[in-house]
Order: structure tokens, then sequence, then C-alpha cells
């Protein structure tokens, strides 16, 4: 028969492994009077003392010290049993993905789901809410080509573009069009590089006319990131996909030097799979519909855009 005053039971075991009620009260995310109020509740139901306090500190009575080995060996059980069965997964959605994607796209706008089911603990890359744990992610997310797998969803294909500092911007706006990239830092992206139609500088000015001596130097960056830290500092002008800088570039951080109608659309796309068992769980579904109602946003903000210009 499962005993009652499961949670007093608790309190009452952590107490005695840390040695500490408030110990024991940071492991549950409760108070210290309120470790103390779950075990004086046991020992009304129980009609004796359980803990009894000393010059050196708590004690345990007989009673308890009788009866201590076995709520160890107990609540050792319950801990091996919770972690076969995935229980600490139960309100976790860990997700494998794009470094920039995740970073600059998905971090702007998770904590509109957060706030939503407030309940929910992401751990992206590894870093989040929770720690990373053992066995595949839930979600995995990758800038590429279709992998075939178990619940693929293509999420938003990108289109990119010249963008700049506003300050770039308006040094790039005063100049002849045909000097206006003489002088100016390129920066370069090899994440695009393995799209068969993504554009670099040197196809841009190739396809718009702007003069440039040696378009194809300047300083390469592994991830979009990275470049656009030297862009904030006015160090240069990227080309990159604008879904992943929606929110720098609403929020006036940089700006487009171009016309939106100079860029071009990635072949490749951002996909998402998830997971057969993990997509079973509320949770986990409730974030991939999400997920794909944002992509659908993306993708009608850049075609307005495009629409607009």
């Amino acid at each position: 028969m499962i005993p009652t005053h499961l949670k007093s039971l608790q309190a009452l075991e952590l107490a005695m492994r840390t040695g500490s009620l408030t110990a024991a009260g940071k492991l549950l995310g409760i108070t210290t009077a309120a470790v103390g109020q779950r075990i004086k509740t046991l020992e009304e139901h129980l009609g004796f003392d359980l803990l009894v306090r000393a010059k050196s500190g708590i004690c345990l009575t007989p009673e308890l010290s009788a009866a201590l080995p076995h709520i160890v060996a107990a609540f050792r059980e319950l801990e091996t049993a919770a972690h076969l069965l995935d229980f600490q997964r139960g309100l976790e959605i860990h997700v494998l993905a794009n470094t920039d994607w995740a970073e600059l796209w998905l971090k702007t706008r998770l904590s509109e789901f957060k706030a939503a089911n407030p309940n929910i603990l992401f751990c992206v890359n590894g870093v989040g809410d929770v720690p990373l744990r053992l066995g595949q992610a839930d979600c995995e997310v990758w800038f590429g080509e279709p992998r075939g797998g178990y619940g693929e969803e293509m999420l938003f294909r990108d289109y990119l573009l010249p963008v700049a500092s506003p300050e770039n911007t308006k040094r790039v706006s005063s100049l002849d069009a045909a000097e206006r990239l003489e002088g100016f830092p390129l920066l370069h992206l090899n994440c695009y590089r393995t799209d068969p139609v993504a554009i670099g500088w040197p196809e841009w000015i190739s396809a718009h006319g702007y003069r440039k001596t040696a378009a194809e130097r300047g300083i390469r960056y592994a991830h979009v990131l990275q470049a656009l830290e030297a862009v904030f500092s006015d160090a240069g002008m990227l080309i990159c996909g604008l879904a992943l800088v929606q929110s720098q570039l609403e929020s006036g951080i940089i700006s487009l030097p171009f016309a939106i109608s100079q860029g071009a659309w990635t072949e490749h796309a951002y996909y998402a799979a998830f997971r057969e068992s993990a997509v079973r769980r509320t949770q986990v579904a409730a974030f991939r519909s999400w997920l794909l109602e944002k992509s659908s946003e993306t993708t009608g903000h850049l075609e307005k855009l495009l629409a607009r210009d």
C-alpha cells in the first residue's frame, strides 16, 4: 500500500540526506519553514515526534531511526524509476539547432511561447532552463537540404541581402552609385557556401553593377552571429539572411543600404525534425505547432518586404 503524506516523507528524507531543513528546502524549491511544516504535519498524523532539537542540532527519535533506512531506500528506488521512465523530461523540451537560427531567430521569439506555456522548460544546444540530458534531442533544426527523416518539416527559406550599420548606410547612400562600395570593408560568411544559389559579394556586385576592387577579400566568419558584431561596430557590410536579423532591422540596430529587390532567395532552407516518441508529449506537440506557425509568419514577412519594394 502506497503511504500517504508522500511530500512530507520526501521533505523528511531530504532533510536527513542533506543535514538541514534549509538545504532540503532549496532542493524542493520551498522555504525552510515550509519543510518544517511538512514534517510537523507528518508527526501530527503519526502521533509522535520524528525529530528533536538538541545542542548539537536536530536529532532523530528512536522511531525515525528505525524507519529511516527504509525511507531512504524507497526514495532511491523512486528516483531510479523516474530516471528510467524519463519523468524529468515531462515538461522539458531539448532542441539541437543551427547556432545562428537558435540565437537570432528562436531566441527572439521563444519568450512568447514560454509566456503562454510557463511550465515548459527549454534546453537549446545544451543551454537554457534545464541542464543537457543524455539521449536524443526532442527537436533538431538545421540549414541545408531535407534529410527525409520522420517528422521533418521545412520551416523557411531565407532572403539574402546586404546589411550595414545605420552609420555605414548613410555613408553609402551619400556616394555616387558606381562608387558606393569602394573603400568599405566587406564581410563574408561561410555558412551559405554549400547552397548552390546563395549570393556572396562577388556575385552580388557583378549582378548589380557596383564597382568594388577585390570583392572576394575581407574577413570570413563561420556564423552570422559573429559577423553581426563587426556590423554593429561599423567594421563592414555583410550579406546575410533577413529572416535571421528581423528583430535587429526592426529595432534599427542595423539597416539596409540597398533596395530589397537586389537580394536573392536561398535554395537551402531551415528544416526541423521531431523525434517520434517526443512529439507524442503534449508540450512538444504544442512547440511544434507554434514553431511552424512562426516560421510561416517569417516567410510572409519576407514576401511582404519584397512586395513593398
